[in-house]
């Protein structure tokens, strides 16, 4: 009965629905990439999207959302019989929560040219739209579907090396649609294919991007109160004393968004100013907050 009243509380329902509601804007801007500017220009970069634009030339009769419902559920149903549905997870609903966003891209404004005339501004955005999608999603611990369910079923049954796996089929995708579109065409889905990883590395790594801020001070409890009222945040606490004074200080260590250190530092600025704040930058993995800048003097309050 308990489990059952967390699983229904407000914060429960709320972290839920943030999940689902990041989740579906990083499968949004996925679709948009994909049918507004690498669908026009053939740029076939490689996973269920790049198929399903090759299969779309080649059968012109059936579009490309409508390859990538027929190529994921054949993706869901292998992840069914190889992995069971408590693996899938919610890839499951990202496959054809991809697919339905597709189809209706498609059916409010179908584009069959290129929308600005300018292959590489569309390029930029063909890979930039679909990798910040992707980070977004990856960033919640969820996934985009498609080639992630092969990925899956290579890692339980094979000793093979998934990323080298799905790298040879994105190559292999490339590669027909340089043979089907042309060599120029093939040449900016090869720069699409490099430029993906990067961006998809960078944006998460901004996604996660944190301050680690050490605060040194006399006055400690106004500034915790502060950081654990007002922004909801906890901090840990150490005693020290000032090495010409001798007076008794309290550090205070806490990780925040930028947002928030800069809230903080308006804080201690009107309410604390003998106070001085120290911030690294840093990008957090699930739990764990790795230092990636360090010695960086973000402010110093005489």
């Amino acid at each position: 009965m308990n489990s059952l009243k967390e699983a229904f509380s407000w914060k429960n329902m709320l972290k839920n629905l943030n999940f689902f509601g990041e989740l579906n804007l990083g499968l949004i801007l996925t679709a948009v990439g994909i049918v507004y500017f690498k669908n026009p220009n053939h740029f076939a970069f490689g996973g269920t999207s790049g198929l399903s634009i090759l299969l779309a030339d080649l059968f012109p009769k059936i579009n490309v959302g409508g390859f990538m419902w027929i190529i994921n559920l054949i993706l869901v149903v292998l992840g069914f019989v190889f992995l069971g549905i408590k693996t899938m997870g919610w890839t499951i609903y990202s496959s054809f929560a991809l697919s339905f966003f597709v189809s209706v891209c498609e059916w409010l404004y179908p584009v069959n040219v290129s929308m600005s005339g300018d292959a590489m501004l569309d390029l930029v955005f063909a890979v930039f739209l679909p990798a910040l999608g992707a980070a977004i999603v990856f960033d919640i611990g969820a996934s985009t579907g498609g080639t992630d369910i092969v990925a899956l079923i290579l890692a339980k049954y094979t000793s093979m090396e998934i990323g080298k796996a799905l790298m040879v089929s994105d190559i292999l995708i490339v590669l027909a649609a340089a043979w089907r579109f042309g060599m120029g065409t093939g040449l900016y889905c090869i720069l699409g294919l490099i430029g993906k990883s990067f961006v998809v590395d960078g944006a998460i790594e901004n996604i996660r991007l944190r301050k680690v801020c050490t605060i040194v001070t006399s006055n400690p409890q106004p500034i915790l109160d502060f950081i654990i009222k007002e922004m909801n945040r906890s901090a840990t606490v150490e005693k020290a004393y000032g090495a010409y004074t001798h007076h008794e200080l309290s550090v205070l260590v806490t990780v925040l968004t930028r947002r928030q250190a800069l809230q903080l530092r308006n804080f201690l600025r009107e309410n604390d100013p003998r106070s001085f704040i120290t911030a690294h930058f840093n990008y957090q993995v699930s739990n764990l907050t790795l230092l990636k800048l360090t010695g960086q003097l973000d402010r110093l309050m005489k």
